[in-house]
């Protein structure tokens, strides 16, 4: 998915004029910001967690209009896929993933170009159709005969995740579905194909007009670290820098605290 962010960056660059012209000293820079990065410019690759999808949209949208030379470009899918692909070969400049065991595959491969940093944390609860049709409390209820359950694949952290909780609550739960990220699984329950599925609290929130969150106890043992790390075979390594410092500077934390996820 490319996006970019023009209208941004011409509102940015519109009200720095109006305040160069305002006191008589002409245009201010770009490096007058506190958040942009003198030099950064060029095309970026991004590669993150799905669960990241609308929190990096919108620390995407703000990185360019800091920086307007830089263009972002996202790929959003499963962590282990997205970690598979980077083995593989594929061209990125930053990796995103929702497990520091899905990262450890990237940087075993020699493909990290410094110790990744977590960034957040994030927690699973219950997604249930609005009104919560079928009366889920807890992990227990997911069990009862007829409750259909979707659950992300266990290859991928937030089915990890589950099957951690899952373990800490001793339940047999047998999901008539696993899905191959969080946001897949997610879909399951607003299209009405199961009665529950088991995802992040970001996720839920995402989709809150939907579906109802019910939280469990168990998933207190079941958090989710958020590692993020520039790529050793980055064609931007500057920008990549850059972006990973903007994740976790003050104003990318205000933008996933806002989407729902926990400072680490």
């Amino acid at each position: 998915m490319r996006r970019r962010a023009n209208t941004l960056a011409l509102v940015a660059a519109t009200a720095l004029l109006a305040a160069g012209c305002a006191t008589g000293t002409g245009p201010v820079s770009d490096g007058a910001r506190d958040d942009a990065v003198p030099g950064v410019t060029g095309a970026l690759t991004v590669l993150a967690a799905a669960s990241l999808t609308d929190a990096f949209t919108r620390i995407g949208a703000d990185f360019e209009a800091a920086n307007p030379g830089v263009s972002v470009t996202f790929s959003f899918a499963g962590s282990s896929q997205l970690a598979q692909q980077i083995t593989a070969g594929a061209p990125a400049d930053v990796f995103a993933a929702a497990s520091p065991a899905t990262m450890a595959t990237v940087v075993s491969a020699g493909e990290a170009a410094s110790e990744p940093a977590v960034f957040a944390r994030n927690q699973l609860v219950i997604a249930v159709p609005d009104g919560n049709p079928a009366g889920v409390t807890g992990l227990a209820d997911l069990t009862r005969s007829g409750v259909k359950v979707a659950l992300c694949a266990e290859q991928v952290p937030c089915g990890a995740a589950a099957r951690t909780a899952l373990d800490a609550a001793g339940s047999d739960l047998v999901p008539v579905t696993f899905e191959r990220d969080v946001r897949a699984a997610l879909s399951k329950v607003r299209l009405g194909e199961v009665d529950a599925a088991v995802v992040y609290r970001t996720d839920a929130a995402v989709a809150a007009d939907e579906v109802d969150a019910v939280e469990f106890a168990e998933s207190a043992q079941a958090i989710n670290d958020y590692p993020i790390v520039t790529l050793a075979a980055a064609t931007n390594p500057q920008a990549g820098e850059a972006f990973v410092g903007y994740v976790r500077s003050a104003a990318g934390q205000a933008d996933l605290t806002d989407a729902g996820f926990q400072r680490p």
